[in-house]
């Protein structure tokens, strides 16, 4: 409920360039940073420590192994083989994906799944798109060298393969939201105030408390699902003006209120969803194409009710609305410069190949069985890492009139099943399949090629 101020109030969380606890040897060792936050092993989320950033970027650096030139240039569409994956897992001995060596644990340095060949003569199934050599940033991410977007990573790909049925049965999604009591005592809060100042902004930031981060559909500990809330985090902190947004042509919500503002509704949702066009299908189902942006904000407007729970009221906000559009609009260009929206992107391209090779059952029309990559019961496991839990609330305030405004919620949502149902027939993609055959060496079969 929203009183005294018309102040509709809900709290922000942000990650991007995460900090993360972790366990052992099987996150490579990068102690508390990844991808932009720090979550303790209480699994509470914050800002990292800047002085943490230098030593572990410097510990990436170290830790890359020197390029093939053939991997260094960029190239419209690099090849990598599940079936050589598999075998390299086989024979590697280690126990975690992200223990490969580098050209296997970045996927060739590919940057976007966008297309998928089956060859039943090879027994093999190979993913492809464009890639190049790669770096570390100035946040420690793993990025192309010419682009700045992040790479694929092994350990996100066999998630998507092992949480397969789980985004079938229900999606993979992530939240970060106040709890009902949390929203109660920020209501009672409010009632009890006679006019807004900055002190009100501290108190609404007691109210509410802790504010929960959910995950389903993958684990928790898994460095995918880091990634789901470092996106989600870092959108709200753009929208809502707690950070600056890192490209020209994309203001906070915040400062497009100040001059377009509409308050009659100022409890905004936002989320990422999946953004496809119809997969394009060769006539013999052996070639398949994923086209699209990837990644979509969507909008709604949120009610609280008495008992502090919310529910969508099927209304956007003219606002909002437009916001969401100008980042879905700018989302390819903000990847480059904040890597955890390329990340997200990256994960969501992972979960529709690993939807679509299970639907259409192309392992077995391949003759291919990755049962290393795929079964959730692999020797090989994913890394490791602190859950994220929690997250305090900060809140952001912008006065028009007698009215004030603070902040919103929102989520990321995976809906790679229902992108994999909708396909279109085009001859073309199986001419680029008949280009891209499995490559050789003298030593056998190539994990990757251009």
């Amino acid at each position: 409920m929203v009183r005294r101020f018309s102040l509709a109030a809900v709290a922000v969380v942000c990650i991007s360039g995460i900090t993360f606890a972790g366990h052992g040897n099987n996150n490579n060792n990068g102690g508390n940073r990844v991808g932009g936050v720090s979550i303790n092993t209480a699994g509470v989320l914050a800002q990292p420590v800047e002085a943490s950033l230098k030593p572990y970027k410097e510990l990436q650096e170290k830790r890359l192994q020197k390029l093939a030139p053939e991997l260094s240039a960029p190239v419209e569409l690099r090849k990598i083989s599940l079936r050589q994956i598999e075998a390299a897992l086989a024979q590697s001995g280690h126990n975690f994906a992200n223990q490969m060596p580098d050209d296997i644990k970045y996927l060739a340095g590919i940057q976007r799944l966008q297309y998928i060949f089956v060859y039943p003569e090879q027994g093999d199934i190979v993913l492809a798109g464009p890639g190049e050599g790669w770096k570390v940033n100035a946040n420690a991410d793993i990025v192309g060298i010419t682009t700045g977007r992040p790479v694929l990573r092994l350990d996100d790909l066999l998630a998507a393969f092992r949480t397969v049925e789980n985004a079938r049965q229900g999606n993979i999604t992530c939240s970060i939201d106040p709890t009902p009591e949390g929203r109660q005592q920020m209501d009672a809060f409010m009632a009890r105030q006679q006019r807004f100042s900055s002190e009100v902004l501290d108190g609404i930031e007691k109210a509410l408390g802790s504010q929960q981060i959910s995950i389903t559909g993958v684990p928790d500990t898994s460095r995918f699902a880091r990634m789901l809330v470092a996106s989600d985090y870092h959108m709200k902190r753009i929208a809502m003006k707690l950070d600056a947004s890192p490209i020209a042509g994309l203001p906070s919500f915040i400062d497009m209120l100040k001059t377009k503002g509409q308050l009659d509704n100022m409890m905004p949702r936002w989320w990422m969803a999946c953004n496809y066009e119809p997969i394009a299908k060769s006539p013999d189902g052996l070639a398949w194409e994923i086209r699209g942006p990837g990644v979509k904000v969507m909008t709604e407007d949120e009610l609280i009710g008495g008992d502090g729970r919310v529910k969508g009221t099927g209304k956007v906000n003219p606002v909002a609305q437009k916001w969401a559009d100008l980042m879905t609009e700018k989302y390819d260009e903000l990847s480059a410069k904040e890597t955890s929206f390329g990340e997200l992107r990256n994960i969501m391209d992972m979960c529709v190949v690993a939807a679509l090779i299970a639907k259409e059952n192309l392992m077995a029309k391949a003759n291919c069985e990755i049962p290393i990559m795929a079964s959730p019961s692999s020797k090989v496991s994913l890394s490791v890492w602190d859950a994220p839990k929690t997250v305090s609330t900060q809140c952001s305030a912008l006065k028009r009139g007698s009215d004030y405004i603070i902040t919103a919620s929102g989520g990321v949502e995976i809906t790679s099943w229902q992108v994999a149902d909708k396909t279109v027939a085009d001859p073309a993609v199986g001419d680029v399949r008949a280009k891209a055959m499995p490559a050789k060496t003298q030593s056998g079969s190539s994990v990757w090629w251009n």
